[in-house]
């Protein structure tokens, strides 16, 4: 299935714990199956997939055990790093770690418009909110990350171009 890649990528995104990610795209699956009759041949079968998505994981939100797991997983998924081969390297986890502190509405709507590269209305009809919002919760997630950027983390380790100018640009 050509959509399950852009499935996991986004249900790791909103569970940030590999397992439940697994186990949310399997109920995503589950679930189109068994409404598969509700597809329109018109649709866009990649929002359809991603609102199931979408929505089984607002339902495991809504349960107790779910967010205990969530919870758990939170604390394990900090990366440790080992002395760094590449800076690309540290600063692919920076941001990624920039990204995991976004709230959970933010981190999914630029999820699907940055990552899934789906449109703000398709993005609007998966989460089920105006597309009015979608646009105001991207701006607000660039707007957070712009601002983490920006506010040095203590004990933050600031780079130095070495061998070169860092003004060259």
């Amino acid at each position: 299935m050509s959509q399950l890649a852009g499935l996991r990528r986004y249900a790791l995104s909103l569970t940030r714990h590999e397992a439940d990610a697994e186990d949310l795209v399997h109920d995503t699956l589950l679930q189109a199956h068994q409404s598969r009759r509700s597809f329109r041949p018109d649709g866009n079968l990649q929002a359809w997939l991603m609102g199931i998505l979408h929505n089984r994981f607002i339902d495991r939100k809504r349960s107790a055990a779910a967010a205990a797991r969530r919870d758990e997983a939170a604390g394990r998924l900090q990366p440790t790093f080992a002395a760094p081969q590449q800076e690309d390297s540290v600063r692919l986890a920076q941001v990624r770690r920039a990204f995991l502190e976004l709230p959970e509405e933010q981190r999914s709507v630029l999820h699907l418009v940055a990552i899934e590269e789906l449109s703000y209305q398709e993005t609007a009809d998966v989460l089920g909110v105006p597309i009015g919002t979608v646009m105001s919760r991207v701006a607000r997630a660039r707007e957070r990350l712009r601002e983490i950027e920006a506010s040095p983390k203590k004990g933050a380790v600031a780079f130095k171009i070495v061998g070169g100018r860092d003004d060259a640009y």
